[in-house]
């Protein structure tokens, strides 16, 4: 039993060895040495027992840090994750997952981020170009000091490298691809292991062409108000997202067994959002009807019109807020940060595996 459940990762160091304990030291002498079989053979076979056991539990928790390991959460990433760019309408989840989990929390995440603005050319902080030096400038003048073993390091990138301005509309450096994307940001590992970072949580994108910007239903808005298919763009966006997070999934488990030492976590963004729009009871709690495919902060523009003007927009108020699951055209509501933040809190203290793939 307790083999299946080490397997599945349903079972904790304390209990594995408790566990352990009992099966070897409680037996009985006549247990220990029973008439049918040899002294030696017996001993044998407890030996290859014991050593059977301990490598299983081995096995099973070496993926992934110690529950309560971890200490301080460093963030990466676009707007999904600044804490200071509020897209969401409100507070960003890694500030409700410092609170949930207790974590010192150091972000340094940027709205419009791209991985490098030498791939995706955007005027905003890339996280090669501006996320990571900032890093490790602090990290040089003492100004950041963080223990390996008990911080963790996250990023979640792709939804500007994918999207209008980007790889979508052809904006992109020419010959780039959305496998110089991903690589990109696969690459933040490699940069991060090799300054001295162990654990690691990267996570994918989620189901972008569900997003009112990108679904087949979309209108002009904020963020693009020119002529364009709809459906082709819909289409192209789960492309791009789906193969994006395949290749992710591919080069990451090709890195682990050279990072030696570290913990490297796939959560799986694509999953969580597509089962909070399958299923939206279990996350969004407002008082409205639940809404997946609107948004609390609506704005319809004409077409061709500037961006820069206001258009006519619809608001949600109150604890209607909370019905929805996106805040406004592109970025998720404030109610799915702060389920995406209990989650991954629980993933991190590793009371939950149900959305992540720990590969070591």
């Amino acid at each position: 039993m307790h083999s299946a459940r080490i397997a599945e990762g349903k079972i904790d160091r304390e209990e594995v060895y408790r566990s352990g304990a009992r099966r070897v030291f409680s037996s009985s002498r006549a247990d220990l040495y029973p008439s049918h079989l040899p002294s030696g053979t017996m001993v044998k076979s407890l030996l290859t027992s014991v050593l059977l056991s301990g490598s299983l539990a081995f096995s099973a928790l070496a993926a992934g840090p110690f529950p309560g390991q971890i200490k301080n959460l460093v963030t990466f990433g676009d707007s999904y994750t600044d804490v200071d760019g509020h897209a969401d309408g409100g507070i960003v989840w890694p500030v409700y997952a410092a609170q949930d989990g207790h974590f010192k929390l150091f972000p340094f995440a940027k709205s419009g981020a791209t991985c490098s603005n030498n791939l995706t050319n955007r005027p905003f902080p890339s996280v090669f170009e501006s996320q990571l030096p900032l890093f490790f400038t602090e990290k040089a003048n003492g100004s950041l000091k963080l223990n390996p073993e008990d911080t963790i390091y996250t990023l979640w990138i792709g939804t500007n490298d994918v999207g209008a301005g980007a790889l979508l509309t052809g904006s992109q450096t020419p010959g780039v691809s959305i496998v110089d994307t991903v690589t990109c940001a696969v690459n933040w590992v490699k940069v991060m292991y090799a300054a001295g970072a162990r654990n690691f949580i990267f996570q994918n994108m989620i189901p972008l062409e569900h997003s009112p910007l990108y679904s087949a239903n979309s209108w002009p808005n904020r963020y693009w108000t020119g002529p364009r298919n709809t459906t082709e763009w819909s289409v192209f966006m789960a492309e791009l997202t789906k193969s994006g997070n395949a290749i992710a999934d591919g080069l990451l488990r090709a890195l682990t067994p050279k990072l030696h030492g570290a913990h490297l976590g796939l959560f799986d963004s694509h999953g969580l959002f597509t089962d909070m729009l399958t299923r939206p009871q279990l996350y969004l709690n407002g008082t409205a009807p639940l809404n997946v495919t609107g948004a609390v902060h609506a704005c319809v523009f004409q077409e061709g019109e500037s961006t820069s003007d206001p258009g006519v927009c619809t608001d949600a108020t109150g604890t209607d807020r909370d019905s929805f699951l996106w805040f406004d055209e592109l970025h998720p509501s404030e109610q799915a940060d702060r389920k995406l933040a209990e989650i991954m809190t629980a993933t991190i203290q590793r009371k939950s595996e149900e959305w992540i793939t720990w590969l070591s």
